[in-house]
């Protein structure tokens, strides 16, 4: 009963503490306690829900025993960690958005590839991963190499449609200035058009950041060597150890916003003049 009562407090002292915050003025400390706050209540009313109705750690376990296990398991975790993010999901992040780039830069300085490899670039974007997991752990091993080719080929076409799409974004009188100052195709490529696109390629990234660490991750379920995130969550949900499978779901959580909020930031950097960052 005690535990109840502690989830309902949680709730109600999180509730009022994120009100009185959010009717004050935005600020860069409202907008990190806001969230932080709201992470730490449902964290607090997991505990006391799990605790008081004595639930099963093989359906949810508690957040301290998933913390416990996390301490305990730290030397796993980087393995895994270094596995399928750093060889897989990364490795294939550049390798997929770097070419992607380049292609889509003659596919904007070729017509013919636009109009032939774009609608193939979306019906093999709609292709669902489960689908071409298991077919390219056959072709590349099953070491993170497949993982790799995974993670390419699902960052592959978001990236080259948005820097397409973002190429073509500079208006015909931009490019008429352009072309009064005698500026040929690459002068105006580099001065004009990447500048004006980099908005749409930075979405492009971002998008590409949440769907390398989930292809990495359901790749390996089709086949990985004794390592990997993938592979411990498969094998440990067989031998019902939950408190570990959270375990990696929660580095995976903290690894996917990590890398969304660097390239976020890098954005920020970089397209400081567009309207998009004007309010942030």
């Amino acid at each position: 009963m005690i535990w109840l009562v502690f989830a309902f407090g949680a709730w109600a002292l999180g509730w009022w503490v994120n009100t009185r915050l959010a009717a004050r003025p935005r600020t860069g400390f409202t907008r990190l306690a806001v969230p932080l706050i709201f992470g730490i209540t449902l964290i607090a009313i997991w505990e006391g829900l799990v605790r008081g109705l004595e639930i099963s750690p093989v359906l949810l376990p508690a957040p301290s025993m998933i913390s416990a296990r996390f301490a305990a398991s730290t030397d796993i975790l980087w393995e895994d960690f270094v596995q399928t993010v750093i060889k897989g999901a990364l490795s294939g992040y550049v390798l997929g958005c770097g070419s992607a780039f380049l292609i889509a830069i003659l596919v904007d300085r070729f017509d013919f590839l636009r109009r032939g490899l774009l609608p193939v670039g979306n019906f093999v974007a709609a292709l669902p991963v489960i689908g071409m997991a298991p077919i390219l752990v056959m072709w590349f091993g099953f070491d993170w190499q497949s993982k790799a080719a995974v993670v390419v080929v699902m960052v592959f076409f978001p990236m080259l449609v948005n820097t397409v799409q973002g190429l073509a974004d500079s208006s015909a009188m931009q490019r008429d200035l352009m072309r009064t100052y005698a500026a040929g195709y690459w002068a105006t490529l580099l001065k004009l058009r990447l500048p004006a696109a980099m908005p749409f390629i930075f979405n492009g990234l971002k998008i590409a950041s949440t769907l390398a660490l989930i292809g990495a991750i359901v790749a390996e379920f089709f086949g990985s060597p004794i390592r990997g995130m993938g592979f411990r969550i498969s094998t440990s949900v067989g031998q019902l150890a939950l408190d570990l499978v959270w375990a990696e779901i929660v580095v995976a959580a903290v690894v996917g916003s990590a890398f969304y909020g660097i390239v976020a930031l890098v954005e920020r950097a970089v397209t400081f003049w567009h309207p998009s960052q004007r309010h942030t």
